[in-house]
């Protein structure tokens, strides 16, 4: 679950390193797997398209709090990672690390699923 002021790492190659939750969207009090949060950024590499203290759009892919599905199973991740979009839900940068959760098809985030190596 991602709270407001909760600290993410990116999932992508935008140029963001850490992040901080500012907004959850869709008037919810916590964020899961495949829900728009607004970020700041806090930590970020230099020359990339994301700089240090910009807001932008995110989506959440993996949190550490486990995530059930309809069949039961549940799935938990190590850290809460999220990837950072524009307005049109495209991702900012060209590469996803890691596996993400078919849940992002379900809400229509289908360029990360391709960028991405493995969909769990």
């Amino acid at each position: 679950m991602i709270h407001v002021e909760t600290k993410l790492d990116v999932a992508d190659n935008s140029g963001a390193i850490k992040a901080q939750c500012i907004k959850v969207l869709r008037n919810k009090k916590y964020a899961q797997i495949g829900d728009e949060i607004v970020v700041s950024i806090k930590k970020a590499r230099p020359n990339k398209k994301v700089k240090k203290g910009e807001v932008h759009r995110a989506v959440v892919v993996r949190t550490k709090k486990e995530f059930t599905r309809q069949d039961g199973s549940t799935i938990r991740f190590k850290k809460n990672e999220i990837v950072i979009v524009n307005q049109d839900k495209e991702p900012v940068g060209n590469r996803i690390f890691g596996p993400v959760t078919y849940e992002l098809r379900l809400k229509n985030y289908l360029k990360i699923i391709s960028l991405s190596t493995l969909i769990i």
